[in-house]
């Protein structure tokens, strides 16, 4: 069951677009397991898993055009300085958003959100890399597009 929602994880890539990656599972001498996106430097692989994209909300058309303007113009350059923590990207109309909220909130998981529809939480989701989906999750440097909760215990379980 662990394996399943390895398979729904999103690649931690600035890119929305529907892409794989390979996930690499291992067990220590230890006995302790470990997913990482790099093999691991002992050569012992467990297992090799293939993960896409998580379900998301796709932004209107204008809403891409203008976060796309705000990086060419570089009023908004792209990296997550100031993004401690937990930052979440979302809209008042997705239905994954407000799912991802929830899972925060029944998780404890305190998190900083940012409403694409306005002028400055678009400038921060263009900041962050954000390109074309919501929510937009960044946490410990990595951007999760979409929601699904085995996916986003995934990347808080990876990231301990």
């Amino acid at each position: 069951m662990r394996v399943a929602f390895f398979l729904i994880l999103l690649p931690w890539a600035a890119s929305v677009a529907a892409a794989s990656t390979t996930l690499y599972k291992s067990v220590g001498p230890d006995g302790k397991v470990t997913y990482t996106d790099r093999p691991p430097a002992d050569g012992r692989i467990e297992k090799t898993i293939e993960y896409v994209s998580l379900p998301s909300s796709a932004l209107p058309p204008s809403a891409v055009a203008y976060a796309e303007q705000l990086r060419k113009s570089g009023s908004s350059s792209t990296n997550m300085a100031g993004l401690d923590g937990v930052a979440l990207f979302t809209a008042s109309w997705c239905g994954y958003c407000k799912k991802a909220k929830a899972y925060l909130a029944a998780k404890g998981i305190s998190y900083k959100e940012f409403d694409v529809e306005s002028p400055g939480g678009m400038a921060a989701y263009a900041r962050a890399g954000g390109t074309r989906g919501v929510p937009l999750l960044v946490f410990n440097g990595h951007r999760v597009v979409g929601f699904s909760p085995s996916g986003y215990d995934a990347v808080f379980v990876a990231s301990k």
